[in-house]
């Protein structure tokens, strides 16, 4: 099992003096993979562990947009950015198709906030297992709504550095009380308990890479201390955090995941709408 990559990768397709401009703004901490088209980027995203596309509406046309929308819907871990450095007609067009297709997120680098929210977000780094994190749970899902694949989507990548529900509510940019009271209406686990339990398939994660300590994988996972740490995962399964480390693989702790929190449920998720 590997470890958290030092340097994130983003592949994008964007015009010349963009990618000189991402380049220069994302240093040495984000890897550029610049395709030529959404083709490209789909190869770059079979090929490596890609935290994020970068889409320019300057770079794709209405021939594009199939492309796009298998973009979004084979590779759901990994999001699309349309980023956008100047407004016309056409932008405004294309951009409103990119939404259709499935791109969700849009940074405008002409507004005084866009370089600083592009940054942030390619900065994000993602654990080589998450996509076979998000694989699994897609699988066990079976044709869930939109929403609730992004609920799911964002869980896996959010989690490690989201130690409450207040938190993970508020970088998904909703109201506790209304995202809490969708589940509790359906029936189905709070986002609570959906957080605390991919913390813990994190965790295993973690705890199969020889060289972290029980205290490193506390800190990466933003537990304010290794017997904090401890005492979750002793109030959850029941076991110290040695144990579980000997006793809990990764995909141990992903099959446990997928059986107690998603199939009892999944009829539910083909309807529900959690946003």
């Amino acid at each position: 099992m590997s470890t958290y990559p030092e340097v994130a990768t983003v592949a994008t397709v964007l015009e010349a003096v963009e990618r000189t401009r991402i380049d220069a703004a994302t240093g040495d901490y984000v890897a550029t993979v610049h395709a030529r088209s959404v083709k490209e980027a789909i190869n770059a995203v079979r090929g490596r562990q890609v935290s994020a596309v970068l889409v320019s509406p300057r770079c794709v046309s209405l021939r594009d947009m199939p492309e796009v929308a298998r973009l979004a819907r084979e590779f759901p871990g990994v999001p699309m950015v349309a980023v956008l450095s100047g407004h016309d007609g056409k932008c405004s067009e294309r951009l409103l198709q990119l939404g259709l297709s499935g791109v969700q997120t849009m940074v405008d680098l002409s507004r005084r906030d866009g370089w600083r929210r592009l940054r942030s977000f390619v900065g994000r780094q993602m654990a080589p297992m998450a996509s076979d994190l998000l694989s699994g749970i897609c699988a066990a899902l079976d044709r869930p709504t939109l929403g609730t694949k992004r609920f799911f989507e964002s869980l896996v990548v959010l989690a490690p550095r989201t130690t409450n529900a207040r938190l993970l509510c508020k970088r998904l940019n909703v109201c506790a009380s209304t995202f809490t009271s969708r589940f509790f209406r359906s029936c189905l686990p709070s986002p609570k308990r959906y957080l605390s339990a991919i913390r813990l398939v994190h965790a295993a994660a973690l705890l199969q890479v020889r060289g972290l300590s029980i205290g490193d994988v506390a800190y990466r996972l933003d537990f304010s201390s290794p017997q904090s740490f401890s005492r979750h995962v002793k109030a959850v399964t029941g076991m110290t955090g040695g144990e579980f480390r000997e006793r809990v693989s990764f995909r141990a702790a992903l099959d446990d995941f997928a059986s107690q929190m998603i199939l009892p449920h999944r009829t539910k998720f083909r309807t529900f709408h959690p946003f």
